[in-house]
């Protein structure tokens, strides 16, 4: 059954372009990866400082090995998490 995550990421304004540019790659290292179903990346049209990522995985572990990519700490754990203000994050699976 598909794994869902949504995340919500809102960072200082001054933060806004570096954050953006690394979730950028991740969307492209990530929609390379063999659980990967889907990346979707979001910014909020009245806070461009507020982003919303939409990822969909085969199954749970392919999410799991997501966060275990050379990708995922470089940019995720190196770059973005360190200026995130605020981080909201649901999982779910995908109902058919």
């Amino acid at each position: 059954m598909p794994y869902a995550v949504i995340a919500r990421y809102r960072v200082a304004p001054e933060d806004t372009a570096v954050v953006r540019a690394a979730l950028e790659k991740m969307r492209t290292h990530t929609l390379r990866e063999p659980g990967n179903l889907l990346y979707i990346l979001h910014t909020d049209p009245a806070d461009p400082a507020i982003f919303t990522i939409y990822e969909q995985y085969a199954d749970e572990s392919g999410f799991e090995a997501h966060k275990n990519t050379p990708h995922f700490a470089e940019h995720i754990l190196g770059t973005i998490f360190p200026r995130l203000t605020e981080r909201v994050v649901s999982f779910g699976s995908v109902l058919d």
